[in-house]
Parts: structure tokens; sequence; C-alpha cells
């Protein structure tokens, strides 16, 4: 079974392999990315027929912004470097989920700890005598 400081340590590196890891993000899109057939309503055209399939397809990208959701069409030529941008969107937001609960891991063990450091001080053999004050240096004669 790992010491306190053991875990402590461990903790310390993994929280810096994943800064590590958020400084490599690439471009970040949060959101949704559908893909729609849409149907344009005119009584000739070959979308209105039954179990037509409609026009498209077209692609939107779908977020929440300020509580309001927000829906931008994406053009066909950018739908897989939106999808990349989502996926690495995702990707960061899972390494900031895991290094927050590093952190707190990490946090609770130096709680845990501070018998472990007095002990490791002992170990290095600190000085355990407490130092005295030293007098004034002035006179005291008049």
């Amino acid at each position: 079974m790992p010491t306190i400081l053991e875990t402590v340590q461990k903790l310390e590196q993994r929280r810096v392999e994943l800064k590590v890891k958020l400084g490599e993000a690439g471009d970040l899109r949060p959101g949704s990315l559908v893909e729609r057939y849409r149907r344009c309503g005119k009584a000739g055209c070959h979308c209105a027929g039954e179990g037509a399939e409609g026009h498209g397809p077209s692609w939107s990208l779908t977020r929440e912004v300020g509580g309001k959701t927000i829906t931008r069409v994406i053009p066909p030529d950018a739908v897989a470097r939106t999808r990349a941008q989502i996926d690495e969107y995702r990707r960061f937001r899972g390494i900031v989920r895991e290094l927050v609960e590093t952190s707190e891991q990490l946090c609770d063990a130096k709680l845990a700890a501070p018998d472990a450091a007095s002990q490791e001080g002992a170990k290095k053999r600190g000085s355990t005598r407490r130092s005295r004050r030293r007098s004034s240096r002035r006179s005291t004669r008049s």
C-alpha cells in the first residue's frame, strides 16, 4: 500500500500530465452537428411527395449561449472540420473533468498528510529545538 507521500507525488505527477494535455488542445467548438432534410413547400417539387426525403442534406450546428439555443448553418465542405472541432472540445472537457478530480484527490491527500509531513521532516533530521530569542543589544546603562 503506498504511503500518503507517494500518493501525493503520484497525484502531482498526474496533474502535470493533464496540464500538458490541456496545452495541446486544438480548435474547440461546442455544440451538436445535425444533418437535416427540408421540404420547400412547393406543391410540384419532388420533396412534396409521400415519403420523399426532401432537400438536403444541410448541416447545422446547435448550441446554447446565454440560456438560448443558437443554430448556425455549416457548409457541406466544413462538416468534417466541424466534427473534428466538436470531438476536440469533448476531449478537452474530459481532460478538465479529470484534472478537477485529480486536484480534489490531491487536496484530500494533502489534508491527510500533516502527520506524514512531520515524519518526513524527522527523517531529514531537522532541528527539534526551538530558537531562543536574543536579548536586545541596547545597553541597559543610562
